[in-house]
């Protein structure tokens, strides 16, 4: 069996929140504080904020006129002290499920470089990372050396982290670059690429279709990283390689824009497609997979630079005290 990436912290919480609403365990009404959710998950409070964020995006909790949140927008505010008991079991055992506060810092941040980076240019405040989310100064630096290895972060004069703006005209440049280098890298990778390793990635694929659309951000990652980095990673060309990894900040871009813009239904079309490249490469008809990798590309070019359009005529980006103009 596949061994799936443990999903964030904040997706855990999400599901977890959702499905004790849903019972009813978590009556209308209730008023929900961040802090006191954070003592119950035993964790951080920074991935209680983003999986109360997402309830609210969803409808199922709302503001009113005091502290905290309300589930169901429009109920009566009642001080019901929620309990670990009340909150519904994702798992046979009955545990609270297993969160990673670590991983659900990461992607908020992630995000919320992402977010800005269609802005402009902003400078990433290493030291008020660190007190924003109540971690170590050497945590937040690792948050932003994985920031910088996918390409949304880099150092500057001073070393001064500085967000890589992306706008219409690089991701579409990006795209270019990916759609003409990376059929060429699979093609001479094709024979060198364990079979193992393509049956893996079929299944893992095929469990994330039967999960839809219960996917997370970390399985998304994976996903993503399974055609995209481990595939190609295999070419003999390592210049091509190394090119390629400038364009690693699309895949971790356009899903946040995707999750910011509530179309969640562009997920699925994606991991189809990635299918079609791996069973090309299982059946031994290379030509097959380079093309089904650039049509791939194509489309996922098309639907990006209309979801980041989008963005920028519809949405606006909260401020967050470690991003600076």
């Amino acid at each position: 069996m596949v061994a799936f990436e443990r999903k964030p912290a904040y997706a855990s919480m999400t599901e977890t929140l959702r499905e004790s609403m849903a019972r009813g365990r978590i009556p209308a009404g209730t008023v929900i504080l961040e802090s006191h959710l954070a003592n119950l998950f035993k964790s951080s409070r920074a991935p209680v904020r983003q999986a109360l964020a997402t309830l609210e995006s969803e409808g199922l909790v709302g503001r009113f006129a005091g502290r905290g949140l309300v589930v169901g927008r429009g109920s009566e505010p009642s001080r019901i002290p929620i309990t670990k008991e009340m909150l519904a079991p994702t798992s046979s055992d009955g545990l609270l499920p297993d969160v990673d506060p670590a991983d659900a810092v990461y992607y908020a941040v992630e995000r919320n470089i992402i977010l800005h980076s269609l802005f402009g240019g902003y400078r990433v405040n290493e030291l008020a990372l660190a007190r924003e989310y109540d971690i170590s100064r050497l945590a937040a630096r690792n948050i932003l050396l994985r920031a910088q290895g996918v390409g949304i972060v880099r150092k500057g004069e001073k070393s001064h982290w500085w967000i890589v703006p992306l706008n219409l005209d690089r991701m579409a440049a990006l795209y270019e670059l990916r759609a003409i280098l990376e059929p060429v890298a699979l093609g001479n990778a094709a024979s060198r690429i364990p079979m193992a390793l393509v049956d893996e990635i079929v299944e893992r694929h095929r469990a994330a279709i039967g999960r839809f659309p219960e996917v997370g951000i970390a399985t998304l990652d994976e996903l993503e990283d399974d055609i995209h980095v481990k595939l190609l990673s295999y070419s003999t060309n390592a210049e091509i390689v190394e090119a390629l990894k400038r364009g690693r900040a699309l895949f971790v871009s356009t899903k946040h824009i995707q999750i910011a813009l509530r179309r969640t239904e562009l997920i699925d079309p994606f991991l189809d497609e990635h299918l079609s490249v791996v069973e090309g490469l299982r059946k031994n008809r290379v030509h097959a997979a380079k093309q089904a990798l650039h049509d791939h590309l194509r489309s996922s070019n098309t639907k990006s630079l209309r979801n980041l359009a989008s963005f920028n005529e519809s949405q606006k980006v909260e401020p967050v005290d470690y991003i600076l103009t």
